[in-house]
Protein backbone atom coordinates (compact mmCIF):
# COMPACT_ATOMS: atom_id res chain seq x y z
CA UNK A 1 0.00 0.00 0.00
CA UNK A 2 1.51 3.19 -0.82
CA UNK A 3 0.74 6.74 -0.59
CA UNK A 4 0.67 8.70 -3.90
CA UNK A 5 2.10 11.74 -1.48
CA UNK A 6 4.93 11.12 0.64
CA UNK A 7 7.62 13.22 2.00
CA UNK A 8 11.06 12.75 -0.14
CA UNK A 9 9.95 10.36 -2.33
CA UNK A 10 6.92 10.46 -4.87
CA UNK A 11 4.53 7.61 -4.73
CA UNK A 12 4.58 7.07 -8.17
CA UNK A 13 8.29 6.38 -8.56
CA UNK A 14 8.08 3.65 -5.41
CA UNK A 15 5.67 1.93 -8.02
CA UNK A 16 7.80 2.16 -10.90
CA UNK A 17 11.04 0.41 -8.67
CA UNK A 18 8.20 -2.12 -7.35
CA UNK A 19 7.25 -2.95 -11.20
CA UNK A 20 11.12 -3.37 -11.59
CA UNK A 21 11.72 -5.40 -8.78
CA UNK A 22 8.60 -7.08 -7.98
CA UNK A 23 6.48 -7.31 -11.13
CA UNK A 24 4.05 -9.32 -10.06
CA UNK A 25 3.16 -8.17 -6.63
CA UNK A 26 0.10 -5.86 -6.27
CA UNK A 27 0.17 -2.34 -5.12
CA UNK A 28 -2.50 -0.17 -3.88
CA UNK A 29 -2.31 3.29 -4.53
CA UNK A 30 -3.61 5.58 -1.55
CA UNK A 31 -4.49 9.14 -2.17
CA UNK A 32 -5.68 12.20 -0.97
CA UNK A 33 -5.80 13.94 -4.53
CA UNK A 34 -8.80 12.23 -6.31
CA UNK A 35 -8.49 13.06 -10.25
CA UNK A 36 -8.75 10.81 -13.21
CA UNK A 37 -4.85 12.19 -13.99
CA UNK A 38 -3.62 10.45 -10.92
CA UNK A 39 -5.50 7.41 -11.25
CA UNK A 40 -4.58 6.87 -15.06
CA UNK A 41 -1.04 7.51 -14.00
CA UNK A 42 -0.85 4.93 -11.25
CA UNK A 43 -2.36 2.28 -13.26
CA UNK A 44 -0.41 2.80 -16.10
CA UNK A 45 3.23 2.40 -14.04
CA UNK A 46 1.24 -0.58 -12.56
CA UNK A 47 -1.27 0.07 -9.50
CA UNK A 48 -3.55 -2.76 -9.15
CA UNK A 49 -6.24 -0.48 -7.04
CA UNK A 50 -6.57 2.79 -5.85
CA UNK A 51 -8.58 4.32 -3.14
CA UNK A 52 -9.01 7.85 -1.62
CA UNK A 53 -8.76 9.05 1.75
CA UNK A 54 -10.17 9.54 3.95
CA UNK A 55 -11.27 5.59 3.80
CA UNK A 56 -12.33 3.21 6.68
CA UNK A 57 -10.65 -0.17 7.74
CA UNK A 58 -12.96 -2.28 6.20
CA UNK A 59 -13.39 -0.36 3.15
CA UNK A 60 -9.32 -0.85 2.65
CA UNK A 61 -9.24 -4.91 3.52
CA UNK A 62 -12.26 -5.15 0.82
CA UNK A 63 -10.22 -3.82 -1.66
CA UNK A 64 -7.09 -6.01 -0.12
CA UNK A 65 -9.10 -9.56 -0.11
CA UNK A 66 -10.01 -8.69 -4.16
CA UNK A 67 -6.49 -8.44 -4.57
CA UNK A 68 -5.34 -11.76 -2.75
CA UNK A 69 -8.59 -13.78 -4.34
CA UNK A 70 -7.14 -12.50 -8.03
CA UNK A 71 -3.81 -13.24 -7.31
CA UNK A 72 -5.52 -16.69 -6.26
CA UNK A 73 -6.50 -17.12 -9.39
CA UNK A 74 -3.61 -15.78 -10.91
CA UNK A 75 -1.82 -18.51 -9.62
CA UNK A 76 -4.81 -21.64 -9.68
CA UNK A 77 -4.62 -20.67 -13.59
CA UNK A 78 -1.34 -21.40 -14.19
CA UNK A 79 -0.79 -24.07 -12.27
CA UNK A 80 -4.05 -25.57 -14.29
CA UNK A 81 -1.78 -24.41 -17.84
CA UNK A 82 1.26 -26.16 -16.96
CA UNK A 83 -0.47 -29.80 -15.46
CA UNK A 84 -2.35 -29.21 -19.28
CA UNK A 85 0.74 -28.54 -20.85
CA UNK A 86 2.57 -31.60 -19.26
CA UNK A 87 -0.41 -33.73 -20.23
CA UNK A 88 -0.47 -33.25 -23.60
CA UNK A 89 3.86 -32.31 -24.03
CA UNK A 90 5.82 -34.66 -25.77
CA UNK A 91 9.42 -33.62 -25.73
CA UNK A 92 9.05 -29.92 -27.14
CA UNK A 93 5.79 -30.63 -29.00
CA UNK A 94 2.71 -29.64 -27.70
CA UNK A 95 -1.07 -31.36 -28.61
CA UNK A 96 -3.88 -33.21 -27.64
CA UNK A 97 -4.96 -33.63 -31.38
CA UNK A 98 -5.62 -37.44 -32.51
CA UNK A 99 -2.99 -36.81 -35.20
CA UNK A 100 -0.99 -35.16 -33.16
CA UNK A 101 -1.11 -38.30 -30.30
CA UNK A 102 -0.40 -40.67 -33.77
CA UNK A 103 3.21 -38.76 -34.50
CA UNK A 104 4.00 -39.13 -30.58
CA UNK A 105 3.41 -42.90 -30.95
CA UNK A 106 5.33 -43.24 -34.28
CA UNK A 107 8.39 -41.17 -32.21
CA UNK A 108 8.19 -43.95 -29.63
CA UNK A 109 8.28 -46.32 -31.68
CA UNK A 110 11.19 -45.31 -34.09
CA UNK A 111 13.57 -43.69 -31.20
CA UNK A 112 14.72 -46.66 -29.81
CA UNK A 113 15.78 -48.39 -33.30
CA UNK A 114 18.54 -47.21 -35.78
CA UNK A 115 16.73 -46.79 -38.88
CA UNK A 116 16.56 -43.80 -41.21
CA UNK A 117 13.31 -41.40 -40.35
CA UNK A 118 11.76 -39.16 -43.20
CA UNK A 119 9.70 -36.25 -42.13
CA UNK A 120 7.47 -34.46 -43.98
CA UNK A 121 4.97 -31.72 -43.76
CA UNK A 122 4.53 -27.93 -44.28
CA UNK A 123 6.52 -25.35 -43.63
CA UNK A 124 6.42 -24.10 -39.68
CA UNK A 125 5.00 -28.04 -38.44
CA UNK A 126 7.67 -29.06 -36.17
CA UNK A 127 10.15 -31.04 -37.89
CA UNK A 128 12.51 -30.13 -36.09
CA UNK A 129 11.44 -30.72 -33.29
CA UNK A 130 10.09 -34.24 -33.97
CA UNK A 131 13.79 -34.70 -35.13
CA UNK A 132 15.58 -33.79 -32.23
CA UNK A 133 12.64 -35.81 -29.80
CA UNK A 134 13.91 -38.78 -31.53
CA UNK A 135 17.09 -38.05 -30.84
CA UNK A 136 16.62 -37.12 -27.55
CA UNK A 137 14.67 -40.62 -26.81
CA UNK A 138 17.49 -42.95 -28.96
CA UNK A 139 20.26 -44.71 -27.36
CA UNK A 140 22.43 -41.70 -29.04
CA UNK A 141 21.07 -39.18 -27.17
CA UNK A 142 24.45 -38.55 -25.20
CA UNK A 143 25.91 -37.91 -28.82
CA UNK A 144 26.02 -34.89 -30.70
CA UNK A 145 22.85 -34.26 -32.90
CA UNK A 146 23.67 -32.35 -35.85
CA UNK A 147 21.70 -30.05 -38.47
CA UNK A 148 22.23 -29.20 -41.84
CA UNK A 149 20.00 -26.66 -43.40
CA UNK A 150 20.14 -27.80 -47.01
CA UNK A 151 17.79 -24.93 -48.56
CA UNK A 152 19.45 -22.31 -47.04
CA UNK A 153 22.84 -22.83 -48.52
CA UNK A 154 24.40 -22.51 -52.11
CA UNK A 155 25.87 -26.01 -53.42
CA UNK A 156 29.67 -25.17 -53.30
CA UNK A 157 28.85 -24.29 -49.46
CA UNK A 158 26.56 -26.95 -48.72
CA UNK A 159 29.19 -29.79 -49.97
CA UNK A 160 32.04 -28.16 -47.77
CA UNK A 161 30.05 -28.08 -44.39
CA UNK A 162 28.30 -31.31 -44.73
CA UNK A 163 31.76 -33.66 -45.63
CA UNK A 164 34.51 -31.08 -44.35
CA UNK A 165 37.91 -30.31 -46.77
CA UNK A 166 41.37 -30.86 -46.74
CA UNK A 167 43.96 -28.10 -46.30
CA UNK A 168 44.50 -26.58 -50.21
CA UNK A 169 41.07 -28.46 -51.25
CA UNK A 170 39.87 -25.12 -53.06
CA UNK A 171 40.96 -21.16 -52.46
CA UNK A 172 40.55 -20.11 -48.79
CA UNK A 173 41.09 -23.81 -47.49
CA UNK A 174 44.00 -23.26 -45.12
CA UNK A 175 43.25 -25.61 -43.00
CA UNK A 176 41.55 -29.35 -42.85
CA UNK A 177 37.81 -28.85 -41.48
CA UNK A 178 35.29 -31.04 -40.11
CA UNK A 179 32.05 -31.54 -41.88
CA UNK A 180 28.97 -31.95 -39.88
CA UNK A 181 28.96 -35.33 -41.13
CA UNK A 182 31.96 -36.56 -39.62
CA UNK A 183 30.99 -34.09 -36.13
CA UNK A 184 28.02 -36.19 -36.23
CA UNK A 185 29.57 -39.29 -35.75
CA UNK A 186 28.21 -41.95 -33.05
CA UNK A 187 24.92 -39.03 -33.12
CA UNK A 188 22.31 -38.02 -35.38
CA UNK A 189 21.98 -35.94 -38.57
CA UNK A 190 19.32 -33.85 -39.46
CA UNK A 191 18.96 -32.95 -43.04
CA UNK A 192 16.29 -30.58 -43.31
CA UNK A 193 14.81 -29.59 -46.59
CA UNK A 194 16.37 -32.37 -48.19
CA UNK A 195 14.21 -31.84 -51.21
CA UNK A 196 16.53 -28.49 -52.52
CA UNK A 197 19.80 -30.62 -52.53
CA UNK A 198 21.51 -30.84 -56.04
CA UNK A 199 21.58 -34.09 -57.81
CA UNK A 200 25.12 -33.99 -57.16
CA UNK A 201 25.33 -33.39 -53.34
CA UNK A 202 22.79 -36.36 -53.62
CA UNK A 203 25.07 -39.31 -54.90
CA UNK A 204 27.50 -38.20 -52.12
CA UNK A 205 24.96 -38.40 -49.72
CA UNK A 206 23.72 -41.58 -51.07
CA UNK A 207 27.06 -43.26 -50.38
CA UNK A 208 26.81 -42.08 -47.08
CA UNK A 209 24.02 -43.80 -46.60
CA UNK A 210 25.17 -46.93 -48.29
CA UNK A 211 28.44 -47.69 -47.34
CA UNK A 212 28.21 -45.36 -44.30
CA UNK A 213 31.34 -43.39 -45.28
CA UNK A 214 32.37 -40.43 -46.74
CA UNK A 215 35.36 -38.67 -48.69
CA UNK A 216 36.17 -34.84 -47.57
CA UNK A 217 36.61 -32.48 -50.58
CA UNK A 218 40.22 -32.41 -51.79
CA UNK A 219 40.40 -36.13 -49.62
CA UNK A 220 42.03 -39.12 -51.57
CA UNK A 221 40.56 -41.63 -48.65
CA UNK A 222 37.13 -42.51 -47.15
CA UNK A 223 36.82 -42.43 -43.34
CA UNK A 224 34.15 -44.29 -41.49
CA UNK A 225 31.12 -42.86 -39.94
CA UNK A 226 28.74 -44.12 -37.63
CA UNK A 227 25.34 -41.94 -37.74
CA UNK A 228 21.75 -42.16 -37.84
CA UNK A 229 20.15 -39.96 -40.84
CA UNK A 230 16.60 -37.67 -40.23
CA UNK A 231 15.35 -35.93 -43.07
CA UNK A 232 13.36 -33.91 -43.28
CA UNK A 233 11.08 -32.18 -46.75
CA UNK A 234 7.85 -30.03 -47.58
CA UNK A 235 8.45 -31.47 -51.39
CA UNK A 236 6.48 -33.57 -52.99
CA UNK A 237 9.44 -36.02 -53.63
CA UNK A 238 7.49 -38.59 -55.78
CA UNK A 239 6.90 -35.68 -58.21
CA UNK A 240 11.22 -34.30 -58.08
CA UNK A 241 11.64 -38.23 -58.71
CA UNK A 242 9.19 -38.06 -61.84
CA UNK A 243 10.84 -34.65 -63.29
CA UNK A 244 14.44 -36.12 -62.65
CA UNK A 245 15.57 -33.56 -59.90
CA UNK A 246 15.56 -36.60 -56.81
CA UNK A 247 17.44 -39.79 -57.15
CA UNK A 248 14.79 -42.33 -56.71
CA UNK A 249 17.71 -44.67 -55.19
CA UNK A 250 18.39 -41.70 -52.93
CA UNK A 251 14.68 -41.34 -51.68
CA UNK A 252 14.26 -45.01 -51.11
CA UNK A 253 17.02 -45.13 -48.44
CA UNK A 254 15.62 -42.51 -46.78
CA UNK A 255 11.94 -43.27 -47.03
CA UNK A 256 12.56 -46.48 -44.61
CA UNK A 257 10.17 -45.07 -41.75
CA UNK A 258 7.58 -41.88 -42.76
CA UNK A 259 6.33 -39.60 -39.96
CA UNK A 260 4.04 -37.30 -41.95
CA UNK A 261 2.95 -33.96 -39.36
CA UNK A 262 -0.39 -32.66 -39.92
CA UNK A 263 -0.31 -28.84 -40.74
CA UNK A 264 -1.88 -26.24 -37.81
CA UNK A 265 -5.18 -25.88 -39.70
CA UNK A 266 -5.91 -29.75 -39.39
CA UNK A 267 -5.54 -29.88 -35.76
CA UNK A 268 -7.05 -26.88 -34.55
CA UNK A 269 -8.11 -28.17 -31.04
CA UNK A 270 -4.44 -28.18 -30.38
CA UNK A 271 -4.23 -24.40 -30.60
CA UNK A 272 -5.42 -23.06 -26.82
CA UNK A 273 -2.91 -25.68 -25.92
CA UNK A 274 -0.54 -23.77 -28.06
CA UNK A 275 -1.27 -20.21 -27.49
CA UNK A 276 -0.93 -20.72 -23.37
CA UNK A 277 2.25 -22.10 -24.08
CA UNK A 278 3.50 -19.51 -26.63
CA UNK A 279 2.30 -17.18 -23.63
CA UNK A 280 4.17 -18.37 -20.93
CA UNK A 281 7.80 -18.72 -22.79
CA UNK A 282 7.21 -14.80 -24.52
CA UNK A 283 6.35 -13.67 -20.77
CA UNK A 284 9.60 -15.07 -19.79
CA UNK A 285 11.37 -13.92 -22.79
CA UNK A 286 10.52 -10.38 -22.87
CA UNK A 287 9.59 -9.43 -18.97
CA UNK A 288 6.09 -8.85 -19.11
CA UNK A 289 3.27 -10.66 -17.20
CA UNK A 290 0.15 -10.85 -19.56
CA UNK A 291 -1.86 -13.50 -17.77
CA UNK A 292 -4.58 -14.56 -19.73
CA UNK A 293 -6.35 -14.09 -23.50
CA UNK A 294 -9.74 -13.05 -24.09
CA UNK A 295 -12.02 -15.22 -25.85
CA UNK A 296 -12.54 -13.06 -28.76
CA UNK A 297 -8.91 -13.26 -29.34
CA UNK A 298 -8.84 -17.04 -29.03
CA UNK A 299 -11.53 -16.92 -31.92
CA UNK A 300 -9.45 -15.03 -34.08
CA UNK A 301 -6.75 -18.05 -33.50
CA UNK A 302 -8.72 -20.37 -33.92
CA UNK A 303 -10.40 -19.38 -36.81
CA UNK A 304 -7.57 -18.60 -39.38
CA UNK A 305 -5.60 -21.18 -41.11
CA UNK A 306 -2.22 -20.60 -39.93
CA UNK A 307 -0.49 -21.36 -43.62
CA UNK A 308 3.18 -20.66 -41.88
CA UNK A 309 1.59 -23.21 -38.79
CA UNK A 310 3.11 -22.96 -35.35
CA UNK A 311 5.71 -21.10 -36.02
CA UNK A 312 3.51 -18.42 -37.71
CA UNK A 313 1.06 -18.69 -34.48
CA UNK A 314 4.22 -18.38 -31.96
CA UNK A 315 5.38 -15.05 -33.84
CA UNK A 316 1.50 -13.44 -33.71
CA UNK A 317 1.50 -14.48 -29.57
CA UNK A 318 4.52 -12.69 -29.36
CA UNK A 319 3.46 -10.01 -31.50
CA UNK A 320 0.52 -9.52 -29.37
CA UNK A 321 2.32 -9.78 -26.14
CA UNK A 322 5.04 -7.38 -26.89
CA UNK A 323 1.90 -4.87 -27.72
CA UNK A 324 -0.18 -5.57 -25.13
CA UNK A 325 -1.22 -2.68 -23.03
CA UNK A 326 -3.67 -5.13 -20.58
CA UNK A 327 -2.82 -8.11 -18.55
CA UNK A 328 -4.54 -10.28 -21.25
CA UNK A 329 -4.22 -10.43 -24.87
CA UNK A 330 -7.19 -8.44 -26.79
CA UNK A 331 -8.38 -8.74 -30.44
CA UNK A 332 -6.39 -5.20 -31.07
CA UNK A 333 -3.20 -6.85 -30.47
CA UNK A 334 -3.18 -9.16 -32.51
CA UNK A 335 -1.27 -8.96 -36.15
CA UNK A 336 -3.02 -7.11 -38.95
CA UNK A 337 -3.48 -10.06 -41.02
CA UNK A 338 -5.65 -11.50 -38.14
CA UNK A 339 -8.04 -8.32 -37.07
CA UNK A 340 -10.84 -9.21 -39.99
CA UNK A 341 -10.82 -13.07 -39.12
CA UNK A 342 -14.40 -14.01 -37.87
CA UNK A 343 -15.87 -17.31 -37.33
CA UNK A 344 -16.45 -19.45 -40.56
CA UNK A 345 -15.67 -18.44 -44.38
CA UNK A 346 -14.79 -15.18 -45.62
CA UNK A 347 -17.68 -13.01 -46.46
CA UNK A 348 -19.50 -13.67 -49.83
CA UNK A 349 -18.59 -9.67 -50.19
CA UNK A 350 -15.23 -10.33 -50.03
CA UNK A 351 -13.27 -9.43 -53.17
CA UNK A 352 -10.89 -12.51 -54.43
CA UNK A 353 -8.42 -9.96 -54.99
CA UNK A 354 -8.42 -8.49 -51.48
CA UNK A 355 -8.35 -12.66 -49.89
CA UNK A 356 -5.73 -13.72 -51.89
CA UNK A 357 -3.69 -10.44 -50.88
CA UNK A 358 -4.75 -11.41 -47.58
CA UNK A 359 -3.33 -14.75 -47.72
CA UNK A 360 -0.15 -13.55 -49.67
CA UNK A 361 0.66 -10.88 -46.67
CA UNK A 362 0.30 -13.92 -43.84
CA UNK A 363 2.06 -16.21 -45.60
CA UNK A 364 5.10 -13.53 -46.48
CA UNK A 365 4.99 -12.51 -42.39
CA UNK A 366 4.69 -16.32 -41.59
CA UNK A 367 8.13 -16.86 -43.26
CA UNK A 368 9.98 -13.71 -42.75
CA UNK A 369 9.65 -12.69 -46.08
CA UNK A 370 11.85 -15.64 -47.36
CA UNK A 371 10.27 -15.45 -51.23
CA UNK A 372 11.55 -19.13 -52.10
CA UNK A 373 9.47 -20.46 -48.81
CA UNK A 374 6.41 -18.52 -49.38
CA UNK A 375 6.23 -19.24 -53.08
CA UNK A 376 6.57 -23.28 -52.59
CA UNK A 377 3.69 -22.77 -49.56
CA UNK A 378 1.41 -20.78 -52.26
CA UNK A 379 1.87 -23.17 -54.56
CA UNK A 380 3.18 -20.59 -57.37
CA UNK A 381 7.13 -19.86 -58.58
CA UNK A 382 9.13 -17.16 -57.46
CA UNK A 383 8.76 -14.99 -60.21
CA UNK A 384 4.63 -14.62 -60.13
CA UNK A 385 5.03 -14.12 -56.31
CA UNK A 386 7.26 -10.83 -56.74
CA UNK A 387 4.60 -9.90 -59.80
CA UNK A 388 2.11 -10.55 -57.32
CA UNK A 389 4.25 -8.22 -54.46
CA UNK A 390 4.54 -5.65 -56.84
CA UNK A 391 0.75 -5.62 -58.21
CA UNK A 392 -0.40 -5.47 -54.42
CA UNK A 393 2.08 -3.09 -53.72
CA UNK A 394 2.73 -5.23 -50.41
CA UNK A 395 6.25 -4.22 -48.19
CA UNK A 396 7.55 -5.73 -45.15
CA UNK A 397 7.21 -4.05 -42.00
CA UNK A 398 9.83 -2.20 -40.58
Amino acid sequence: IVDLKMPGIDGIEVLKKFSTLRPKLPVIIVTAYATIDTAVIAMKHGAADYIVKPFNPEEISVVIGKLIEHQRLIKENVRLRQQLSKRFRFQDLIGKSNKMSTVFEMIRTVAPTKSTVLLRGESGTGKELVARAIHELSPRHRNPFITAACGAMPESLLEAELFGYEKGAFTGAVEQHKGRIEIADRGTLFLDEIGDVSLKTQVNLLRVLQEREFRRIGGKTSTKVDIRVIAATNKNLEEMIRQNDFREDLYYRLNVITIELPPLRERKEDIPLLVHHFLDKVNLDVGKKIETITEEAMEKLINYDWPGNVRQLENAVEHAVVVAKESRLMPRDLPGYLQNIGPGVPSANVPLRQIEKQHIRAVLEANNWHIKKSAAILGINRVTLYNKIKAYRLKKDK
